[in-house]
């Protein structure tokens, strides 16, 4: 009797259950047909950058970091394609756009040579390597890699021309192809690794050492601050902006650390400081004078590291270079000062020295310190040019890990140069006005042209409050030319005109 009970009971719960589990779903149905949930594409982290909603450090942003609010509506899609739209009307601009006669052989760095004998031709069509692509160039440079239309490409005056139909190819060679090997680059104070890919081409790579919008310690001095891979990246960006174009192309990426640097190196050293951190993430520390040990380790998130990828240049024994003090070096000391900051008149004896006393070279250097004093570089010791060309060339703006150290003060030393010479190019001038403008604003066409490196999709390469300091700066340096103008009426005193066709 006590059984029967027991199972009518059981039967009865089981039948609750049901009719209690079928109304639950009646309720969920009615309550989706109600407020249905917002349907949309999602959008492509490769052809459109996203927004910053995760952080360096892995945490999620809130409505207050850097300004913005979080996540991407329509109104900020616009603005994108807006500020893009400044970018492209900035490179379509006459400024940029100066017609110039056809270069003669002697201001191309290298050139292929129209003959070889077959048995040249053998050796570089099958001298290849395991690992490596095939090698099947010819003279023609539709079979030539990227880097190698890059080092072809450049000529006396500069890197890499102006809409350069190359440069795409070059970049995503970097951003995307395997890397075979890595080892640590020789020189230099901080970390650095030499990547190789299957094309034969290298980059050099500096990693994230520093967040976006951490500001270098002001107890440190310029010549003990951290080398950052942003800075990199945010340099070649604006050096092109300029119409400079003398920072070698770099671009943003994520590295596996054991899979593209551990995995592939050759480097003995380097491997035996790898070690895995108490949380389990991979990190080495390689060998360096600064910043090398295990309390500066370069760690992953366990294993992805961000890192700046810089196209390397011919190698020295096809194109030597001459490295040549800066007049207006710092003295690195914590206790003395260089001569030109004690001496106000100190310009004119460096006009009176070779190379500065002809030709563009005192100009060259104006541009430079205009570039260094924008993204804030005090650590500019050296330059360097391309021997072939003797003291008739541009220099290269080289190793700018520096820059882009303090966004909320701005340090007037860097102008120094500008401030004792009072002198500086028409053409850069101009660009230098036309940047002021609202339709071509610096910090606008900085946001859109850093937009399209790949890091873009996790956070913005630089932080709002360094894109206004450009506009600061940029206004500091229009107030020098000024002053200079006031100082000299003979206008020609101060500006070198560079571009006496252009009416503009």
């Amino acid at each position: 009797m006590r059984v029967c009970r027991y199972r009518r009971l059981q039967g009865v719960c089981a039948l609750l259950l049901c009719v209690s589990v079928v109304l639950h779903l009646l309720v969920a149905l009615l309550v989706l047909s109600l407020y249905p949930p917002p349907c949309g594409p999602l959008q492509s982290s490769v052809s459109q950058p996203q927004p910053n909603l995760t952080s360096a450090d892995g945490t999620r942003t809130t409505s207050t970091d850097m300004g913005h609010p979080v996540g991407r509506g329509k109104q900020d899609v616009l603005e994108g394609v807006a500020v893009l739209s400044k970018l492209e009307a900035l490179f379509s601009h006459p400024l940029y756009n100066l017609h110039a006669p056809p270069s003669p052989d002697e201001d191309w760095l290298l050139r292929v040579r129209s003959k070889e004998t077959a048995e040249q031709s053998l050796i570089w069509l099958c001298d290849s390597k395991e690992g490596f692509d095939p090698i099947d160039w010819n003279t023609s440079t539709d079979t030539h890699p990227p880097w190698l239309r890059f080092h072809l490409g450049i000529s006396r005056w500069q890197l890499y021309q102006h809409m350069d139909s190359n440069l795409p190819a070059l970049v995503e060679q970097m951003a995307t192809s395997r890397i075979v090997s890595a080892v640590q680059k020789t020189g230099g104070t901080q970390l650095k690794l030499l990547m190789t890919f299957p094309n034969y081409g290298q980059a050099l790579f500096k990693p994230m050492k520093q967040e976006r919008l951490e500001e270098t310690n002001v107890n440190l001095y310029y010549f003990s601050d951290f080398e950052r891979h942003n800075a990199e990246i945010a340099a070649f960006h604006l050096d092109r902006i300029l119409g400079f174009r003398r920072v070698p192309p770099v671009v943003g990426r994520l590295i596996d650390i054991i899979k593209e640097i551990k995995d592939v190196t050759t480097d003995h050293k380097l491997a035996r400081t790898f070690f895995n951190s108490p949380v389990g993430n991979s990190c080495f520390y390689g060998q360096c004078s600064y910043y090398c040990s295990t309390e500066h380790a370069v760690c992953g998130r366990p294993r992805a590291l961000e890192g700046s990828l810089a196209a390397m240049l011919p190698d020295l024994s096809l194109a030597p270079r001459r490295s040549w003090k800066n007049p207006w070096r710092r003295s690195y000391s914590r206790s003395k000062l260089a001569l030109w900051e004690k001496t106000p008149t100190y310009c004119n004896a460096v006009k009176k020295t070779p190379p500065y006393d002809r030709g563009t070279r005192l100009v060259d250097l104006i541009d430079m310190t205009i570039l260094d004093f924008l993204q804030s570089n005090m650590d500019r010791h050296h330059y360097e040019t391309f021997e072939f060309f003797g003291n008739s060339t541009f220099l290269i703006h080289l190793d700018n890990g520096r820059a882009f150290g303090r966004y909320s003060k701005d340090e007037p030393s860097i102008l120094t140069p500008l401030v004792q010479c009072c002198r500086i190019r028409r053409s850069t001038l101009l660009r230098l006005r036309l940047l002021t403008l609202p339709q071509y604003r610096l910090s606008d066409v900085m946001r859109a042209s850093l937009s399209q490196d790949p890091l873009a999709a996790l956070a913005p390469v630089l932080a709002e409050p360094h894109l206004s300091a450009l506009d600061r700066r940029l206004a500091t340096i229009l107030q020098t030319v000024q002053s200079c103008l006031l100082q000299h009426p003979q206008h020609s005193d101060v500006i070198y005109d560079d571009i006496p066709d252009y009416k503009g």
